[in-house]
């Protein structure tokens, strides 16, 4: 299995590949790694998945790959079918691995068949899903969803771009999901809302319009009453800072922390057999920015006692070797 140290290497390895390239960003010290670095090692070994190739990539080695593809933890393996991003796993997760990288092994063979309707039923879904009621998923997946070409932070098109600042001026809380990720998504929703354009607008699953219909509701002051809003975020982090005697906010869970500064923390936590509750910041964008600033803390992983901040791992260590950490967890 190929390891990659450079930006260089990794573009080679990108352009050459003509099937399915499972690229697994990994570090040293996450055990975690070891058990998706077997896991694909044995799959590139397999004779129904010639069409496989694997490659380590060392995430801390090569931060600008890392940066480019949004990697936050280690392990990640991103799967590229002809040198396009069409998937992820996050974290040590060998059957989901292997599902995702089956559908894409049979993706490449059915269009090699032209059967392309076995494309719809097997591209992006879950077992036994329908393409119909993925659909039906996604335009659910949030009170307010939006089909938009690239994400609220970096639109892709000037309709997306324009949608984005009326939502947020209007304090929507809102979801999007970027239709250039998903050929599939992108040319079936269309027919599944009999919508042609990007973007569209679903709010309890039901289609509202694209940006037109969104500027006439906003034109006669309709558009606040159909939009869920926002929740105060320093509210929601005050009441996050305080649903357990001992909040940690962390990279991962305590089963599998991802990031060194997270299993650190976790092993020193065990030691001390005192009760904590944690939350996992890559899962909530607006928690894990919002929180740096609530805190004036601007890393992770974040410790809280009744609310109140301890700090960071560093803190936590000095806490320990003077012996004051138990009595600081306890609240004393």
């Amino acid at each position: 299995m190929e390891t990659i140290h450079g930006v260089g290497e990794f573009d080679a390895a990108l352009s050459n590949n003509r099937n399915i390239l499972a690229a697994h960003f990994r570090a040293e010290w996450a055990p975690q790694c070891a058990q998706v670095e077997t896991s694909l090692l044995e799959l590139s070994k397999n004779p129904d998945f010639k069409d496989l190739q694997v490659v380590n990539v060392e995430a801390e080695s090569v931060p600008q790959i890392s940066l480019k593809f949004g990697i936050t933890a280690v392990p990640t393996v991103i799967i590229f079918r002809k040198q396009l991003e069409v998937d992820r796993v996050n974290g040590a997760n060998p059957a989901e691995l292997v599902n995702k990288l089956k559908k894409q092994v049979g993706r490449l063979a059915n269009e090699r068949l032209q059967t392309t309707q076995a494309d719809f039923d097997d591209f992006g879904d879950t077992d036994g899903e329908s393409l119909e009621d993925r659909l039906k998923r996604l335009v659910n997946a949030a009170p307010c969803m939006i089909f938009m070409k690239g994400s609220p932070d970096e639109a892709k098109c000037g309709f997306s771009r324009t949608l984005v600042s009326i939502l947020n001026n209007h304090q929507a809380d809102y979801k999007h999901f970027d239709i250039l990720s998903d050929e599939v998504v992108r040319q079936e929703l269309k027919k599944f809302s009999n919508w042609p354009t990007y973007p569209q607008v679903y709010v309890k699953g039901d289609l509202v319009g694209g940006l037109d219909i969104i500027k006439e509701m906003e034109a006669s002051g309709e558009l606040d009453s159909i939009l869920p809003k926002k929740q105060d975020l320093n509210q929601r982090l005050s009441a996050l800072t305080k649903s357990h005697p001992v909040m940690i906010f962390m990279k991962g869970d305590p089963r599998t922390p991802r990031c060194g500064f997270s299993k650190t923390l976790m092993e020193i936590m065990a030691e001390t057999g005192v009760a904590f509750k944690t939350f996992d910041i890559l899962q909530d964008e607006d928690v894990r920015q919002g929180l740096k600033v609530f805190s004036k803390w601007p890393t992770f992983p974040q410790v809280y006692v009744n609310g109140e901040l301890i700090g960071g791992l560093d803190i936590v260590k000095e806490l320990k070797a003077s012996g004051d950490l138990i009595s600081t967890l306890q609240g004393a």
